[in-house]
């Protein structure tokens, strides 16, 4: 199996404490691997690791190593500016920009200069919300403010920000967690074709949606990988005993 990102040996620290122990993950290329556990088990925390976001956490350092492409992603040469274009982040609440819808999708493509022409700028906004399935219903406003959409449509604006860079990982940080049954089918319905480009990693308290949208699932406790498997095998044979405990819902 074709790994795009693998994690190994990694462990966390926020000062004394230690977040992350150990752990070891691959995860497979153009898959959705969801994590799962109790709170404060260090799922979200694993997920920062992914992009280097704990690097802007105080006194917060790391172990071990993070391959994306087989490349260290914390070797000291590497621009953390230029990897997080390759590795996107979606957070828990939508937090679109306070400007245009347009302009929101843009940002990302105007940093990191992705095109020469307005009309192709104007491509990759089209095309970024074609593909964050949001198009039809934000073709004719463009020039308003993103605050007036709905939570889920804001949430879908946000996955295609995400995506106007044409990163190769997308992580999910609950992604649903604010939004209703409804928008968030639409989320789901999206992760599920997003995947057919992009490597997916989506952090879930929901093990419904856990088994919906992936095909590997990751089993955290207390800052401990326990298992990682396949999807319907970890939520029908797991191995171990915590991971029966938390599924079939005795804690967490």
């Amino acid at each position: 199996m074709t790994f795009k990102m693998d994690v190994k040996q990694l462990n966390l620290f926020y000062g004394d404490k230690q977040a992350l122990f150990n752990v070891n993950l691959g995860l497979p290329a153009l898959q959705t691997t969801a994590l799962i556990g109790p709170s404060g088990c260090g799922k979200s925390s694993f997920l920062k690791c992914l992009n280097r976001m704990n690097d802007i956490v105080l006194q917060a350092h790391v172990e071990g190593q993070v391959l994306l492409d087989g490349q260290d992603i914390y070797a000291p040469s590497v621009d953390v500016v230029s990897l997080r274009t390759k590795v996107g982040m979606v957070f828990q609440k939508p937090n679109p920009f306070p400007r245009s819808i347009y302009e929101n999708v843009a940002y990302g493509p105007r940093i990191h200069r992705l095109f020469k022409t307005k009309s192709e700028l104007d491509q990759i906004v089209e095309k970024s919300l074609v593909r964050a399935g949001l198009w039809g219903e934000v073709k004719d406003r463009l020039p308003q403010p993103a605050m007036r959409l709905s939570g889920g449509q804001q949430q879908r604006l946000c996955i295609a920000r995400a995506i106007a860079v044409n990163p190769e990982v997308i992580l999910m940080d609950e992604p649903c967690s604010a939004l209703d049954p409804i928008a968030t089918a639409k989320v789901e319905e999206l992760i599920d074709e997003l995947r057919e480009k992009f490597t997916i990693v989506i952090v879930t308290h929901n093990l419904q949606q856990a088994a919906r949208v992936s095909q590997q699932t990751a089993f955290f406790h207390s800052g401990y990988l326990v298992e990682a498997r396949e999807t319907g095998a970890l939520f029908t044979t797991p191995h171990d005993e915590r991971t029966q405990g938390y599924i079939t819902g005795r804690y967490g």
